[in-house]
């Protein structure tokens, strides 16, 4: 499975193709520095800018904006990386895990980090749903339960190697109003899309902290920054996982002094993927629905620079960043008008029967009954 390289993304012509071209054009200084040259030293161009005043004028704008920008991106890089470089070894020493990596989302990073030739080892409650390439390693594992985490993190570092790369990629979301949801509901919603994020950093972050390398990827949701009917809990654990991305820079590089431990977040908008079967899209146009494999090959592109940073998609999805700048009347408006967009949801369950679920769980702390440990399961290819 190749990255896609086209300029018209696979989601086709949308809002994202025309921020596209305003990036690479209007807003590109070295672009915008082309004419500036040539009306200043060209005899034609000269002749242009006394007819075309205004013409040139806007040309200068958008070239100074151009470099605004680009000065910004540029500290802002350099402020998220701490000012250090960091070297990878994507053939040799580094070892990715991906969290929910048997499907959706998840399964197609796994997939592409597979056929780079990188180790990759899937931590799911579910046998991956395709077939993994030699150099990927399956452990089932429920990251909700500390337990199983520590447990399996040991047959890691034994069979495997230390992680090096963990991608907080597994998330679920159960489609009910406030008042529907249960008790269960809630909290398996918060312990997978939020709490699990502490406990996988708490068992492999304190190496990449010894070795001042690494990095951890959240992988959160335009949801982070607004909510709508249907998935309160969703958007509540979306916006903890910022807060964990963004405490978790901050302390590396001041608590655990190690500058060079990258952080990288992901706010995707609307992925079609099982887990939210059934999703209304009301805005194609300036949200259009996105395809697995662009937000996989968005989080591989991102982990593949070594480096922090966040990725944002779509691209109007940078405007909902700002929502609650935005005056109350709007907020209210656009929070309401998201009842639209769940009625007809019937998202996959990996987890369906919380009840039991949740009863295992008891009686795992309670040591009543053993849960089945963590369990490796190589691909049939890997000798």
């Amino acid at each position: 499975m190749s990255m896609h390289r086209g300029f018209l993304a696979r989601e086709g012509f949308s809002m994202d193709t025309l921020v596209k071209v305003v990036r690479t054009t209007a807003l590109n200084p070295f672009v915008m520095a082309l004419p500036l040259l040539l009306a200043r030293y060209s005899t034609m161009g000269e002749k242009f800018a006394i007819l075309h005043p205004k013409a040139v004028s806007r040309t200068k704008l958008l070239f100074y904006l151009g470099v605004i920008r680009w000065i910004s991106g540029y500290f802002s890089s350099k402020v998220f990386n701490n000012w250090t470089d960091d070297e990878y070894d994507w053939q040799g020493r580094e070892i990715v895990v991906v969290t929910g990596g048997s499907s959706g989302i998840g399964a197609r990073v796994v997939a592409m980090l597979s056929e780079l030739g990188i180790k990759v080892v899937i931590l799911d409650i579910q046998s991956p749903l395709t077939e993994t390439g030699s150099g990927v390693h399956f452990f089932k594992c429920d990251i909700t339960s500390t337990q199983q985490i520590a447990s399996t993190a040991r047959q890691i570092r034994a069979k495997v190697g230390e992680p090096t790369v963990l991608i907080n990629n597994a998330g679920v979301a159960r489609g009910k109003t406030i008042l529907d949801s249960t008790e269960r509901d809630v909290r398996f919603t918060f312990d997978v899309n939020a709490l699990a994020h502490y406990w996988l950093a708490k068992e492999f972050l304190p190496d990449m902290i010894k070795k001042n390398h690494g990095m951890v990827v959240t992988v959160a949701s335009l949801a982070s920054w607004a909510t709508a009917p249907y998935m309160v809990d969703y958007a509540g654990t979306k916006a903890a996982a910022l807060a964990f991305h963004e405490g978790l820079a901050a302390e590396l590089a001041t608590c655990y002094k190690a500058p060079r431990v990258r952080t990288v977040v992901i706010n995707q908008g609307y992925t079609k993927t099982p887990l939210f079967e059934g999703y209304n899209n009301t805005s194609p146009f300036m949200l259009p629905t996105l395809e697995t494999d662009s937000v996989a090959q968005m989080i591989v592109e991102q982990v593949l620079t070594g480096r922090s940073g966040q990725v944002i998609a779509p691209a109007f999805g940078s405007f909902i960043s700002g929502f609650s700048f935005m005056p109350h009347w709007y907020q209210y408006k656009v929070r309401r008008d998201g009842h639209n967009i769940m009625p007809n949801w019937r998202g996959k369950q990996v987890v369906g029967d919380l009840d039991k679920y949740y009863e295992d769980k008891a009686k795992e702390k309670t040591g009543e009954e053993e849960i089945d440990g963590s369990a490796v399961l190589v691909n049939k290819d890997s000798s």
